[in-house]
């Protein structure tokens, strides 16, 4: 390997390890309560090492927000190959799920901080939401596919896809800030044991509304 291609891996090694100590006191300590400096001595750097890459702490919340996208965007890419569009719709909605499950620290980035939104606007006010408006695209084919098939009658696509996603990050939002196991362990007669199985019973009983709408 070269200098260049050295120094080249040298330069994202480093940011990776950046954005990773800035997720970590993002979710832990708080967005308001982390620094540069902080972030800086979590990876034993100077503050100025920082600089070098972002110009503060928003662009390197945008940035985490940019790296979670790409994470849903993968999952989401195999779905393609869904012909059915009310399958592909469910396997969205699962694999949404799955994705704020397994990615709760990236899941409040792209979703529930307003910090990344803040930088979009103030930096890139010419675009909306470039990610979001990507994968949401996605889900507007995919409902627009299923009304082809005698799907939600005569509905506004765009509506029912923005009804969609807002039930499924509903459940997503619960679950990551443990309000959904709490009231639900308040409201049930049966102590459920696993948070997820509760969201898998209640995503399904969504589904099941969705198939009477044809």
């Amino acid at each position: 390997m070269g200098i260049k291609e050295r120094k080249g891996r040298h330069k994202e090694d480093l940011k990776a390890r950046i954005l990773e100590a800035a997720k970590k006191l993002f979710i832990t300590k708080g967005y308001e309560a982390t620094s540069i400096r902080k972030i800086a001595a979590e990876i034993e750097f100077s503050p100025t090492t920082i600089y070098l890459y972002y110009k503060d702490k928003t662009d390197i919340a945008y940035a985490l927000h940019q790296e979670g996208f790409g994470l849903l965007r993968e999952r989401f890419s195999t779905l393609e190959y869904v012909d059915d569009p009310f399958e592909r719709l469910k396997a969205m909605g699962r694999g949404y799920i799955q994705f704020a499950v397994d990615h709760p620290d990236f899941y409040e980035l792209m979703f529930i901080m307003k910090e990344p939104m803040q930088y979009l606007q103030a930096h890139h006010p010419e675009e909306e939401w470039p990610e979001g408006e990507r994968v949401f695209d996605g889900l507007i084919q995919t409902v627009e596919g299923c009304k082809a098939r005698g799907y939600f009658g005569d509905m506004n696509a765009e509506e029912m896809a923005m009804l969609s996603w807002s039930v499924v990050h509903g459940l997503c939002s619960l679950h990551i800030t443990s309000h959904f196991k709490h009231i639900a362990e308040k409201c049930s007669q049966v102590a459920i044991a696993k948070q997820d199985t509760l969201l898998e019973n209640v995503f399904q009983t969504y589904l099941q509304l969705l198939e009477r709408m044809k």
